[in-house]
């Protein structure tokens, strides 16, 4: 087993993610797109909570230096003109297809599900899982989806695939009641206080985490049956996880079936990086993270091989990251 003091200092880069600011010559642009939809609230008091909430994303954005691109947030009315679906559509169309930074959709509103049709309500025409799923097939970057919406869990089934990240904000089709989920997560994306792992910024797993606690503890605090429960899916098995599966950031248990645990690539997904992590290039950001989920998958994989096979492998894929840094020390 080698144990040289390269070898170590190179995992403790790796399994630490703390690395000094002085590697660092240049801050690149982050160039994230966080397209958000407020629906219709039915109500005016939905209708203010859902803006609330909306504007919670957008000083989020500003704090992490993303492009915040609004929909349903000016034309709050009831008038039979408004047609967020070709607003919403005509947006996603415009969007760079490839890439290495995340485009985000958020959907922030109420749902329904009548057994074989998921759909989110919008001013006017409502949009199905089934048209999200058309309009986004041309994008091969980075994305992330948060359904923060009743009825949700269908908009999975339909959207999960290969370097994206699905969250809903309810399991099933038929949990119909107002999701609260949608507030929690909004405060959560740019709370510290949810950064579990201390890394100086708080990730789409970690507010997924945060969120689905607040949920729990809502309705624990109120007597009542809880009516949502959140997934969330980067694995392209569509299946989901639950919040209760994890222990801190990592999964601790893992249904049948799955392709592999949930959350791991979900957590490389971060609105407001931080200051380190701003001044890495959107390029050499997209291979580390590909190199970082190599280490993962051997290291849950560690039991199929010898002690010395294992940590060759682990140091020549920790030494490839090394390399990355390389470029721009």
């Amino acid at each position: 087993m080698r144990q040289s003091s390269l070898f170590i200092t190179l995992i403790l880069i790796c399994f630490t993610g703390f690395f000094s600011e002085q590697i660092y010559a240049n801050e690149s642009e982050n160039n994230q797109a966080v397209i958000v939809v407020v629906g219709a609230g039915g109500t005016p008091e939905y209708q203010g909570q859902f803006a609330q909430w909306a504007s919670l994303w957008e000083k989020a954005c500003s704090n992490g230096n993303a492009k915040y691109i609004p929909i349903g947030t000016i034309t709050l009315n009831d008038s039979n003109d408004v047609n967020d679906l070709k607003i919403l559509q005509e947006t996603i169309n415009k969007q760079p297809k490839e890439g290495d930074n995340p485009l985000w959709l958020v959907f922030i509103g109420h749902g329904t599900f009548d057994g074989r049709t998921a759909k989110f309500n919008l001013q006017g025409p409502d949009v199905s899982s089934d048209d999200l799923a058309k309009w986004l097939e041309p994008i091969q970057r980075p994305v992330a989806i948060i359904n923060a919406f009743s009825s949700s869990a269908p908009f999975m089934n339909k959207l999960s695939g290969k370097n994206r990240v699905i969250i809903t904000a309810t399991k099933s089709g038929f949990e119909l009641s107002y999701a609260r989920f949608g507030q929690f997560f909004s405060n959560a994306i740019s709370d510290s206080a949810s950064d579990l792992d201390k890394d100086g910024q708080t990730s789409l797993l970690e507010a997924f985490l945060a969120a689905s606690r607040q949920v729990q503890e809502f309705y624990s605090a109120a007597g009542r049956l809880a009516t949502e429960h959140a997934l969330l899916d980067d694995n392209a098995d569509a299946l989901g996880t639950s919040a209760d599966w994890y222990q801190g950031i990592k999964p601790a248990k893992q249904a049948a079936g799955k392709n592999a645990p949930d959350g791991y690539r979900a957590h490389q997904f971060c609105l407001i990086p931080s200051e380190i992590e701003r001044k890495i290039p959107a390029e050499l950001r997209a291979k580390r993270d590909n190199i970082e989920m190599e280490i993962i998958k051997l290291r849950d994989s560690k039991e199929q091989y010898s002690d010395d096979e294992y940590f060759s492998r682990l140091e020549m894929l920790s030494c490839e990251i090394a390399k990355i840094y390389e470029q721009f020390d």
